[in-house]
């Protein structure tokens, strides 16, 4: 993907960019529209930085009724608008188009109403993730989803991406913990779908716009339930010798019925660079460590440690730390948090892959990437959400060295063909972007794509929001050779493709 292609650039826009730029000042604010070259640079890219290009311009809303009018002037005059909310996402999902305007939502930065009575929050999406439980802890409540980077990234940018992190496997996704949303179309017009409960009446829209990268409309608020804090909650850091005994471990603690609130794994390579980073105090002799957080009442905990424990001493863990108090749960966690940073001391750069497995084929997944980086000469650190299968392999190469970025991306692509291959998914929580556009063809069929394509038209007729994102560019699947079909039968049919 170093020879990235992006859509065409109408000449023609680039050609009006003043008259664009005047315009934008007045449906919002001079102040809150930026278009020169060091205004523009700091959005030239998002989290996946390799990618870089420069928009045309940034414009800076203040609140819907501005965006409404910013739509609808880009609509009649087709310019193309590429959304982006903190800029935290890993999939290039707001990488900007030098023809198309930057619509940053920074400034929707309010909590607007909090409702402990319906268990609910209403926010701007430019508010912290964080920020949520920040607001609410006061009261015993908080904001489940916990992406690593929850510190920074946007709620509006959680709902783009459908963002979990490592409470997921209880909790759920956003896509399982928000409500509403208001939403602006790229005509202009606002609509609000959902509202304070589940289950609303008429189509599940909700479902619908969770996780659509910004291709089918703008939010502009979201409204997300929140949950009382548990009685109790303990971690447990555990070392194996093996990567096939700790894969094992964490796939009998599921199939065993246990649900943990979070379950994570990390390979020895993330161990060492974690610990040195934030002194986690974790086994740096073990080959894999499993993170099992258990919450609940306290004779519920107590029992499901017993279990965990007899499970993991089966499989012949080498070490087992149980936390003895909320301090010590935190840096059990503070480690894994701090994965993508501590990278940092390993190579100049890393590109941080997302995909998931079935749960059973943890340790054929994790001994697969292991070949790949021997294959490729790449080092690489994994970790896993280990409960949902969701893993974030971590590849280590010099961003300035052209060829190490050429292999990176190779590796990268055939980790996501690994994780179809097995029955899985190119995508758990960071989206598909431009990262992934091209591995769309692993999982769908064109008829498969032609139908999300569709939906996309409906909502956004002239292709003008994030165009270039998520679908591949001039190509068909079938001409790709990359869907197989024999007596009638493609892979894994029992996978929902759409």
């Amino acid at each position: 993907m170093s020879d990235l292609v992006l859509p065409k650039i109408e000449k023609s826009i680039l050609n009006k960019k003043d008259e664009i730029v005047r315009k934008l000042s007045k449906l919002t604010n001079s102040e809150n529209v930026l278009s020169e070259a060091d205004e523009v640079r700091p959005y030239e890219t998002d989290a996946l930085s390799v990618y870089t290009q420069t928009p045309l311009a940034v414009v800076l809303p203040e609140n819907t009724q501005q965006v409404s009018e910013i739509l609808k002037y880009c609509y009649e005059e087709n310019i193309k608008v590429v959304p982006r909310g903190a800029g935290t996402g890993l999939s290039g999902g707001a990488l900007p188009l030098q023809d198309a305007i930057l619509l940053g939502l920074g400034k929707f930065n309010k909590i607007l109403e909090i409702d402990f009575q319906n268990k609910c929050v209403v926010t701007q999406p430019g508010v912290t993730n964080l920020g949520i439980t920040h607001a609410v802890e006061h009261k015993g409540f908080y904001y489940a989803p916990d992406p690593s980077s929850q510190l920074a990234c946007s709620i509006g940018g959680n709902v783009a991406e459908n963002s979990g992190g490592v409470h997921s496997l209880k909790y759920g996704t956003t896509t399982n913990n928000i409500l509403g949303v208001e939403m602006v179309m790229m005509d202009g017009a606002i609509c609000r779908i959902g509202g304070k409960s589940f289950d609303q009446e008429g189509y599940d829209l909700m479902g619908l716009i969770c996780g659509s990268e910004g291709l089918l409309g703008v939010v502009t608020e979201v409204t997300v339930k929140i949950l009382k804090k548990p009685e109790v909650v303990k971690a447990a850091l555990i070392g194996f010798p093996t990567i096939k005994e700790g894969g094992d471990a964490a796939s009998e603690i599921i199939s065993s019925g246990i649900v943990p609130a979070g379950m994570e794994i990390m390979d020895k390579a993330l161990i060492e660079a974690t610990d040195n980073f934030s002194k986690a105090g974790y086994p740096r002799d073990a080959e894999l460590l499993l993170i099992v957080e258990l919450d609940g009442t306290k004779s519920e905990v107590n029992e499901l440690i017993k279990k965990v424990e007899l499970i993991c001493k089966k499989n012949n863990c080498s070490s087992l730390k149980l936390s003895k108090n909320e301090k010590e749960r935190l840096s059990f966690w503070a480690g894994r948090k701090a994965a993508f940073p501590a990278c940092g001391a390993m190579a100049p750069d890393y590109y941080c892959m997302d995909g998931s497995i079935p749960r059973g084929k943890l340790t054929e997944a994790l001994l697969e990437i292991k070949k790949l980086s021997e294959k490729y000469n790449l080092p690489v650190a994994n970790c896993f959400h280990a409960g949902d299968g969701n893993l974030h392999p971590l590849i280590m190469f010099d961003g300035n060295d052209k060829d190490q970025l050429r292999k990176t991306e190779e590796f990268g692509s055939e980790i996501l063909k690994t994780c179809v291959k097995l029955g899985g998914v190119i995508t758990g929580e960071h989206g598909v972007g431009i990262e992934k556009r091209e591995l769309m063809c692993e999982m769908f069929n064109d008829n498969d794509i032609e139908q999300q394509l569709s939906i996309k038209k409906s909502l956004d007729e002239k292709n003008l929001l994030n165009p270039g994102k998520v679908y591949p560019i001039l190509r068909k699947c079938a001409e790709e050779g990359r869907v197989h079909v024999h007596k009638n039968k493609d892979k894994f049919p029992d996978l929902p493709r759409f």
